[in-house]
């Protein structure tokens, strides 16, 4: 059951409802979250459309529902697949330009406020999307600089006087889970081994010093280094994270524009990995910061109309 203090503290309910979960959150009026519940039942997982997505936050969150207490949600809730389509907002864009293309769905009654995702096109013309880590830059204060967002999907965005000038995708998660588990580089991997850190800087310093060699040729060595005994099996893993985030940071860092100050936000775990990887390309310190999507919320809750 909710705590009664925290639901008269608070002024927002946020989700931030990915493909593979779901995060609510009481949110009071510093961005602060007072009570936060999960579910593993995200947008990807379900089907009955909007009667779908009710239900989980009938069962997830039916204690909450106050009259007046406004709900926003942000991320792949707002997809083709999701509660119902938000239409993209394009590049270069700040809180602003998301709020105006907020959608509201009705939730037994009361407004839920979708949130867009992002767009950027290449010079190219190639599309780019988000959903979901607009909201975390957005929380993260960050006027000026490349903000990374580590996971499944990386993304490197490029924020100038606030606003989300650029951003590119890195499938480097996707990546890892798809060679790890369905490749010939796995077949030598323990399916249990402990992190080792030595072979995951290893990797890094193999993409940033012969990453002109190509990625799909390196890829292999993760298969020979352990067949020649010159790793062990337990250390591929490590060594294969290592290559892989070398490749993107290598990738990252040459794009990165203005030389603009680099900042982190995610899981704490990854940002760490990510730091180390960055470090190892002479960046120094970066600032590491958690999921901020509770306070890109509550920004976006200000300039939604009727909202707060």
């Amino acid at each position: 059951m909710v705590n009664a203090s925290d639901l008269e503290q608070a002024q927002l309910i946020g989700l931030d409802w990915g493909s593979s979960s779901l995060r609510a959150m009481l949110i009071d009026a510093q961005g602060l979250v007072l009570e936060m519940r999960a579910s593993p039942q995200g947008a990807s997982t379900l089907s009955g459309g909007a009667a779908g997505f009710s239900r989980v936050l009938d069962a997830l969150i039916d204690d909450w529902r106050v009259p007046g207490l406004p709900l926003l949600a942000c991320g792949m809730v707002g997809s083709q697949h999701g509660w119902r389509e938000v239409p993209y907002a394009r590049c270069p864009a700040n809180a602003a330009t998301l709020a105006a293309g907020a959608l509201s769905v009705d939730w037994r009654g009361l407004p839920l406020h979708l949130m867009p995702g992002l767009r950027c096109d290449t010079a190219a013309g190639v599309p780019d999307v988000m959903r979901g880590e607009e909201t975390q830059i957005l929380g993260a204060g960050v006027a000026q600089g490349c903000v990374i967002l580590p996971g499944t999907h990386s993304k490197w965005a490029q924020v100038v006087d606030g606003e989300v000038r650029s951003f590119a995708t890195h499938m480097t998660g996707e990546m890892f889970a798809l060679l790890r588990q369905h490749s010939v580089l796995g077949r030598l991997m323990p399916a249990q081994a402990g992190e080792d850190p030595a072979a995951f800087a290893q990797g890094v310093l193999a993409a940033r010093d012969q990453g002109g060699l190509g990625l799909l040729h390196q890829l292999f060595a993760v298969r020979t280094l352990g067949l020649t005994g010159q790793l062990p099996h337990a250390s591929l893993a490590d060594y294969l994270s290592g290559l892989l985030i070398g490749h993107e940071v290598r990738a990252g860092l040459a794009s990165r524009q203005y030389d603009a100050p680099l900042v982190l936000i995610g899981e704490p775990a990854l940002c760490r990995r990510y730091g180390t990887a960055l470090e190892q390309f002479d960046s120094g310190p970066v600032p590491q910061l958690p999921n901020t999507a509770a306070a890109g919320l509550r920004d976006l809750a200000r300039l939604v109309p009727g909202v707060l």
